[in-house]
């Protein structure tokens, strides 16, 4: 069974606590993972990207000078895309950049992207967090105590109001209220502390 380092309310650490292999324990599968990034990534796209064409820019309704003549290459509009201020040719236009996958390679994915992090030694489990007050160092002390470094995920079934208040402002803090988690949040966390009660929803949620 996959364990995991236990943490107090308070910081201190206690012990360790088990965790299900059916949802901590799975083989990686780095082929799963990526396209489970890629999905995510891609759907947070807008696709409100637009350039306007030649015929989408004002101007250049009529000929700028004579086809022959002038000893300069014929022209047909001011707005032609080789001009300044002409339209763009083969620019980025609305689309939809939406990815689908089956659910149960989402499933999947998820779960072998909470494996690695126990794997690699990357997640802590913590009684809850009791913190003073809403004050940014009062949670910064709190996550110095439990050995957070890098970009921390802390995930939990509920939060209070004080830790949302005390951690926003600090940099590479990122708090999710399950269910509410991604893979692409797992991956990217450097330390990813669950609280007790986040543990055993997953686990009553996936294990099965």
């Amino acid at each position: 069974m996959a364990t995991a380092p236990l943490y107090s309310s308070t910081g201190e650490r206690i012990g360790d606590a088990e965790l299900a292999d059916a949802v901590f324990g799975r083989p990686a599968r780095p082929d799963l993972l990526y396209l489970a990034v890629n999905r995510e990534l891609a759907n947070r796209r807008q696709g409100t990207h637009d350039t306007k064409t030649r015929a989408e820019v004002s101007g250049g309704g009529r000929k700028p000078y004579r086809q022959k003549g002038t000893g300069r290459a014929r022209q047909g509009s001011i707005r032609a895309p080789h001009w300044v201020h002409g339209g763009i040719a083969h620019g980025p236009h609305p689309r939809d950049y939406e990815k689908g996958m089956p659910r149960k390679m989402r499933r999947l994915a998820f779960l072998c992207a909470l494996s690695s992090k126990v794997a690699d030694g990357s997640v802590k489990v913590v009684e809850g967090i009791e913190v003073d007050s809403h004050k940014t160092r009062e949670f910064k002390r709190w996550l110095d105590a439990v050995g957070a470094t890098g970009h921390t995920l802390l995930v939990a079934t509920e939060v209070d109001p004080k830790v949302w208040l005390g951690a926003r402002n600090l940099p590479g803090v990122q708090i999710e209220v399950l269910p509410g988690l991604s893979t692409y949040d797992v991956l990217r966390a450097q330390t990813l502390l669950l609280t007790r009660a986040a543990v055993e929803a997953l686990q009553e949620a996936y294990a099965r």
